[in-house]
């Protein structure tokens, strides 16, 4: 039998995330998924976000959101989502750590997954309650598209917090605020190492980067640089924080789909030169 965990005693001491596949919008628009962050104390809704999937890039946005309107809690507990931990006995290190674990590293901000759903079930018992109550709210609305529903949302969460959020035991706060120093475009942008070869190429997404041959550069072979790949399309190669020229020769021999929801890495759209071979600068 599983043992009920007392309540934190104060306000972003610890949040609850996680996401609810559902027919939010039954018939009227497609199956979607809401991102719920809800804080362990107070059982108040912190952020919801409606998103086609569970996906690394969906997260990144709706903690962005999260931290710019409330600043750092202490943590966030999640379950075992392949975004929240990586799984393979064969990952490096002890549970591994994924693109979002290493994003809230950086931040300072612990990720604690939970061993059931039951442990985590002030988000469980609130997404019951959503899918209850919210989906009536939206079926009275005549929403029915994933842009107008989260549209809808700010007013819906001031209505649910004044009917089911508690007092927290403390009346501290325990969000920090961001600082100077958290650069969020970069903490949640995709990060992977790369090494430099020779011939100053590394390769990322089954592209080939050729990096511009300068002063800077050409000291590089042989050496690890970072690839930065944004949310929102943009995409850089850094090494110690400098931002390096390149080009791009994309090896795939069909136009990419676009950027995927999986949670093992982007997929990115290149520009198509009329020889075929895709080319970006």
């Amino acid at each position: 039998m599983h043992q009920p965990r007392h309540r934190r005693d104060c306000l972003g001491e610890l949040v609850q995330i996680d996401g609810s596949q559902h027919w939010w919008l039954e018939e009227h628009g497609p199956k979607c998924t809401l991102l719920v962050f809800i804080d362990d104390a107070t059982s108040r809704l912190m952020h919801l976000r409606f998103v086609e999937t569970e996906s690394t890039f969906d997260y990144f946005a709706a903690a962005r959101v999260y931290l710019e309107r409330y600043g750092k809690p202490v943590a966030f507990y999640s379950d075992k989502h392949a975004v929240f931990r990586v799984n393979s006995r064969r990952a490096t290190g002890c549970d591994g750590m994924t693109q979002f674990g290493r994003a809230l590293h950086q931040l300072n901000i612990d990720i604690i997954c939970a061993n059931s759903p039951q442990a985590k079930g002030r988000v469980e018992r609130a997404n019951g309650t959503l899918q209850d109550r919210l989906v009536k709210e939206l079926r009275l609305e005549g929403i029915s598209s994933i842009e107008a529903a989260n549209a809808f949302l700010p007013g819906f969460m001031d209505d649910y917090n004044r009917r089911f959020a508690k007092v927290a035991f403390s009346d501290k706060d325990l969000h920090r605020p961001l600082n100077e120093h958290d650069d969020l475009d970069d903490t949640f942008a995709w990060q992977e190492e790369r090494t430099v070869t020779k011939d100053l190429t590394l390769q990322y997404d089954q592209v080939l980067f050729l990096l511009e041959p300068n002063a800077i550069t050409r000291s590089l072979a042989r050496q690890r640089v970072m690839i930065y790949d944004y949310p929102d399309g943009r995409f850089a190669i850094k090494h110690q924080g400098r931002e390096l020229p390149y080009r791009t020769f994309d090896r795939r021999p069909q136009v990419s789909q676009g950027r995927s929801s999986r949670t093992s890495g982007p997929a990115r759209r290149w520009p198509t030169l009329p020889s075929g071979r895709r080319i970006s600068t």
